[in-house]
């Protein structure tokens, strides 16, 4: 069994999701997002390392306000950076050598199913860079800047990258020591692994493994949850336990 250390991001600024609190930290019933998302992960006996990577600002009051629960979790916080791959490039420095793979996680994305996780950590086993995306359906649009349609796009072969995206752990870090070289805007870590010719492989999901980024969007993760079958109940989870 491939050993994974998981990072999860968490450093945003949350612009669009407004109010005092971050999205990464807004509550999802009774516990806040990225506490949900991580919880994903932390029982699975293939993965060996857990490092959430928060905004500078942020890290003393995660290391503080959660200190229980990422001491029961297992979950070591660390600083992130101004954009996101600076941010997953200071966890890097702490994963772990006995890890095979790398999984990359957005923390404000709380939906993801045990089964697309399965998928895309045994399709990474076998090609060394796998993520998860699901296909476009609806009609797409470029839109100017004055809100007007320029042109209407054909949607075959269009996929919305996700999360987890999954590497080997030499690959990751190779990525990453060549971004110097990688010219405009770096939205994922897999543009990272496409930019040095490594192919990244597709493991199909679908939109409800949604990523919040307003609001709403709690109150839809939650919805989602709940419509889901449901699973043998658990022994309490630690963020109960920790009782904050």
């Amino acid at each position: 069994m491939a050993k994974v250390a998981m990072i999860y991001a968490a450093a945003g600024a949350s612009t669009r999701f407004g109010g005092k609190v971050k999205k990464a930290f807004a509550l999802m019933e009774d516990r806040p997002v990225f506490i949900r998302s991580i919880e994903l992960f932390i029982n699975r006996d293939d993965c060996c390392q857990h490092i959430v990577v928060v905004a500078p600002e942020d890290l003393e009051m995660v290391k503080t306000k959660y200190a229980a629960n990422l001491a029961l979790m297992g979950v070591k916080a660390v600083a992130g950076g101004g954009e996101r791959h600076e941010s997953v490039a200071n966890a890097l420095k702490e994963v772990d050598e006995q890890a095979d793979l790398v999984g990359i996680h957005d923390a404000v994305r709380p939906c993801v199913t045990e089964a697309w996780i399965d998928a895309v950590f045994a399709e990474a086993g076998k090609s060394g860079a796998a993520i998860l995306a699901a296909p476009l359906y609806g009609t797409i649009k470029r839109v100017s800047g004055a809100k007007v349609v320029d042109e209407t796009l054909s949607r075959e072969g269009l996929y919305e990258a996700q999360t987890p995206q999954v590497f080997a752990r030499q690959v990751i870090l190779d990525a990453y020591g060549r971004i110097g070289q990688v010219k405009g805007s770096i939205t994922d870590d897999a543009q990272l692994v496409e930019a040095m010719g490594h192919p990244v492989s597709v493991v199909e999901s679908d939109i409800s493994n949604l990523k919040i980024t307003r609001p709403d969007d709690v109150r839809l993760a939650v919805g989602l949850i709940r419509s889901r079958p449901k699973k043998r109940v658990a022994p309490r989870g630690p963020f109960e336990e920790a009782q904050w």
